[in-house]
């Protein structure tokens, strides 16, 4: 190896040895032509990284221009120069020497390297200017093992499910590239869409189709090696549905009792690929009675008629003894029966009674019979047209010109048997007076006006105004309330007399037409709707024992007008649900109403929620919905994405979310993961049984799957309750983590001496995207067990429920079948003390005195920031500030959102300690004074 020092002395030389040979040959001049210096040299190729394939040695090449030597130096050392191959050539376009040089490196000399570095080597080359280095080029030994550490597993799924085959290649140097093929053929996602290959190598399959089933193989190569994975066999079923029902049979019995019967078949579609057959019976048999059906029968003919003009006679009989039925058949012969009258008297008898009478001349008689019926039947129609014109004309003329409207409205309001108060009560509508339940709202479909007292009238009269109480709108549905209705209502005592509010709702009827678009669509089944009549001081709709409710502030409604708002909870198997894609519906699809009405405020609408939210970093992405008129959902907002243009405001806690809006409608809130931490929910599994005492030796445990909502623990207390099922213990909390991996459910420890279990596999699963979509509810899994004899009551067992390679739970059991339990009531959060409405100031902890006082305040801004932004972050409502600021009184709606938030427990503490942090303490000495913190 020639060292650097001992090339650059032998260059040295060289220079000396020619600069003495040119001094000998003749003297140097005084001066010397000015020449162009020299440049650096410039590499026109260096060298490249390589790899040794098995003992193959590789070459290492680079090419510099003007270059007077160039030279390998590999870790630091120079290559001997014996070890170089050199060229040298002249550039025919700048007339500078250039020259290329190779060396071969060994696998010997990259494994005889002992550090960390890798074998690297690097071009030096040299001009009269200077020297050049080149880039490094690294050696290294190229290899790719034998073993997958990941291979794909074969599975069943089913059909349009999202399919994850994991594949992770051996190691190798360089790094392998990795292949799928099915059935031997190389995926190409560019080809086909429906296939994704990840940076991790994994293939999904983001629909599973039939022509999917086949055989997966993973392919790992570089340039040592092909490796190929186990095949995984991917089979796509399809689980059975049933067609549509036929027509019911005609009754198997032509006469009394039989059967009807109508079948489907397992072919919408048909099961494909070990696919589950149709649950149920093909077919369907219900009893029939067919009437048995009666021949007719003539009656005796009647007495002959008088000797006619024609020398005959006639007389009749009809077919009405009996008369035909159930399709019996009618009497044969004639209705009419004619002859001679005159015994051969008759000039015209050859004429008439030789020849049978034509076949025509009963059913002519017949007809003019029946033509004499109708036009009498007309006539009197006719006449009965004519004299119910005639009455109503004349009621319009009597009743044209009303003077009394108070008769007019009353009778319009009141039933009969309606009540007036007495005339000598001088208070009718005082508090301590028992409220005349007899007394009820009527329907009024008529233009609506204020109702106020005249100074003459009598208590039961309504004059007609000119002020309007309501202004018409569209889709709305109103309550109006006659005078006399006032006596069961509480009425504050400092109520002024330009308050026509209505605070409490008693004994006050719906009236009016349902004009919304979802009054005709959504039904209001007890438990999941609530309303209430709300005026200008605002009140609160809750459905009780489900955590939704909705805050109506005061001054949201103008003044002097009253709409009668709504809250509904959309059940599932009647809307469309909001999610899409991989997202998860997290909360229950809540309509508020009526749609069309106009909000001087924006108003509260909770919604309980089952995101678990208390990780450390962000793993949902949650988006606010609104359904519009036709039934399409729309993005309202995205947390953490709010703009200026965003409509509402959306404020999270653990359990539940509280959203500003000024637009009621149709709300859910949905949410997927956001990578790279797979997002969990909040689920509930639920124990159910038979009601003791069980009577059979069949006996069933049902397990249900639900969110972990109020509202959804109801629903499945409310179907078993029909079912005859009793909750055996309280629900148990699961997370459940956006995995792709199933829920598995099996039992444990059955005393197998009594008992038998009728599953025939180890477990059973509901499938991932069951539960993550939440398009199917409720979900549950049933354990058959039969008991050896009806002696036999006692069960004991384990069922455990986890979800694969995530988290469970286990139920321990023990009870006693014949025993009857007292049923379990987990009461959900929200609870079922709060009434299903409060209207008026009764709705709100935070009297209106100091509202107004904390307002007044706090909205106008600070130099110091002590104003409503610092209030914000106190009560942790500042996520973004922007929403409050575009508010006539930022402070006015952050109090309306406190109200929301401390539903139930909402003592002024809280608010205090807030303000007293911001220093202000003249509001403090209002809330002391006039509140009761």
């Amino acid at each position: 190896m020639l060292t650097h020092s001992a090339a650059a002395a032998s260059y040295i030389a060289a220079m000396i040895l020619c600069s003495s040979d040119y001094s000998e040959a003749e003297v140097l001049p005084d001066s010397f032509p000015s020449a162009p210096a020299e440049p650096l040299p410039e590499f026109l190729l260096e060298p490249e990284d390589a790899f040794i394939v098995k003992n193959r040695p590789v070459q290492l090449r680079c090419r510099a221009s003007p270059a007077t030597q160039i030279y390998f130096k590999c870790n630091g050392e120079w290559v001997n120069q014996n070890d170089h191959v050199t060229r040298e050539s002249l550039d025919q376009i700048t007339g500078l020497v250039v020259r290329e040089v190779d060396i071969s490196v060994s696998r010997t000399q990259v494994e005889e390297l002992f550090g960390l570095e890798d074998y690297w080597c690097q071009c030096v080359a040299w001009s009269s200017a200077g020297t050049t280095k080149s880039n490094r080029a690294y050696v290294r030994i190229a290899y790719l093992r034998k073993n997958f550490e990941q291979e794909p597993l074969g599975r069943e799924v089913r059909l349009e499910q999202e399919v994850l085959l994991q594949c992770r290649p051996p190691e190798g140097m360089p790094a392998a590239e990795v292949d799928w093929l099915k059935n031997e053929d190389v995926i190409d996602p560019s080809q086909d869409s429906n296939f994704l290959i990840t940076i991790d190598h994994d293939l999904i399959i983001k629909q599973a189709r039939l022509l999917d089933t086949a055989n997966y193989t993973c392919v790992a190569r570089n340039v040592v090696a092909k490796r190929r994975s186990s095949t995984a066999t991917l089979i796509v079923y399809v689980s059975g549905g049933w067609s549509s029902w036929t027509e019911w049979s005609q009754c198997n019995a032509q006469c009394g009792r039989g059967w009807q019967r109508r079948t489907r078949s397992c072919t919408n579609p048909a099961p494909l690929n070990g696919g589950a057959f149709c649950e149920g019976p093909p077919f369907q048999r219900v009893t029939c009675t067919s009437l048995c059906p009666v021949d007719g029968g003539w009656t005796e003919w009647a007495k002959w008629s008088a000797c006619g003009t024609e020398c005959t006679h006639w007389r009749s009989r009809e077919c009405q003894a009996p008369p035909p039925r159930n399709g019996g058949k009618h009497c044969s012969g004639s209705m009419m029966e004619s002859k001679n009258c005159t015994e051969g008297l008759c000039t015209r008898m050859s004429v008439t009674v030789s020849p049978p009478p034509p076949a025509l001349a009963p059913g002519m008689g017949v007809a003019v019979y029946a033509g004499l019926v109708v036009a009498l039947v007309l006539c009197v129609i006719l006449a009965l047209c004519v004299g119910v014109l005639a009455y109503r004309r004349r009621r319009r003329h009597l009743h044209g010109d009303i003077t009394d409207s108070s008769s007019a409205l009353t009778t319009a309001f009141h039933p009969g048997n309606y009540k007036p108060p007495r005339q000598d009560n001088p208070h009718p509508l005082h508090p301590s007076a028992p409220p005349d339940l007899t007394a009820t709202a009527g329907a009024f479909r008529g233009p609506l006006f204020s109702l106020q007292h005249g100074v003459n009238d009598s208590p039961h009269k309504i004059p007609m105004t000119t002020s309007p109480l309501l202004d018409p709108l569209p889709s709305l549905k109103i309550k109006v309330y006659n005078s006399s209705t006032l006596s069961s209502l509480e009425l504050p005592t400092d109520m002024g007399p330009g308050d026509g509010e209505i605070l409490s709702l008693k004994s006050v009827g719906t009236v009016g037409r349902e004009r919304d678009f979802h009054s005709h669509t959504l039904s209001r089944e007890p438990g999941l709707s609530t309303s209430a009549t709300l005026g200008n001081l605002g009140g609160r709709l809750t459905i009780p024992n489900t955590g939704v409710s909705l805050l109506v502030p005061p001054g949201t409604i103008p003044q002097g007008k009253f709409y009668e708002m709504y809250l509904i909870i959309n059940k599932w198997d009647k809307t469309t649900l909001p999610s899409e894609g991989s997202q998860t519906v997290l909360s229950p699809v809540v309509s508020c109403g009526p749609s069309g009405m106009l909000l001087n405020r924006p108003v509260v609408l909770t919604l309980p929620h089952c995101a678990q939210l208390d990780t450390p970093t962000p793993d949902w992405t949650l988006t606010l919905k609104t359904q519009t008129h036709q039934g399409a959902w729309e993005e309202v907002l995205t947390v953490g994405e709010e703009t200026l243009s965003s409509p509402c405001y959306l404020q999270l806690e653990e359990e539940c979310c509280h959203v500003l809006m000024e637009q009621l409608g149709t709300y859910g809130l949905v949410g997927q993961s956001c990578p790279p931490q797979p997002a969990c929910k909040r689920l509930q599994l639920a124990l159910f049984a038979p009601r003791a005492p069980c009577l059979s030796l069949d006996y069933s445990l049902r397990i249900y799957c639900i969110h972990d909502t109020p509202h959804a623990l109801k629903e499945v207390m409310d179907l078993e309750r029909s079912l005859g099922g009793v909750l055996l213990e309280d629900p148990k909390p699961l997370l459940f983590k956006d995995s792709y991996h199933n829920l598995r459910l099996s039992i444990h420890d059955i005393p197998h001496t009594h008992w038998r279990s009728k599953l025939l596999a180890k477990y059973q699963e509901i499938p991932f995207y069951h539960i993550w979509s939440g398009s199917q509810r409720p979900l549950h899994c049933t354990f058959s067990l039969e008991r050896g004899s009806l002696a036999v009551s006692q069960l004991t067992c384990k069922i455990c429920v986890r979800q694969v390679e995530g988290e469970g739970q286990i139920f321990q059991l023990l009870t006693d079948i014949q025993e009857t339990l007292p049923p379990h009531s987990p009461l959900p959060s929200g609870g079922s003390c709060l009434p299903s409405s409060q209207v008026g100031p009764y709705a709100f902890r935070l009297p209106d005195s100091i509202r107004q006082k904390i307002c007044a305040s706090l909205d106008a801004p600070s130099a110091r920031g002590c104003d409503w932004r610092l209030l914000a972050r106190s009560l942790g409502f500042d996520r973004y500030l922007n929403y409050f600021a575009t508010k006539p009184s930022p402070t006015g709606v952050l109090l309306d959102l406190w109200e929301a938030c401390h539903q139930g427990d909402a003592d002024l503490v809280s608010l205090a300690t807030a303000l007293e942090e911001m220093g202000k303490s003249e509001v403090l000495v209002v809330m002391t004074t006039d509140g009761d913190c």
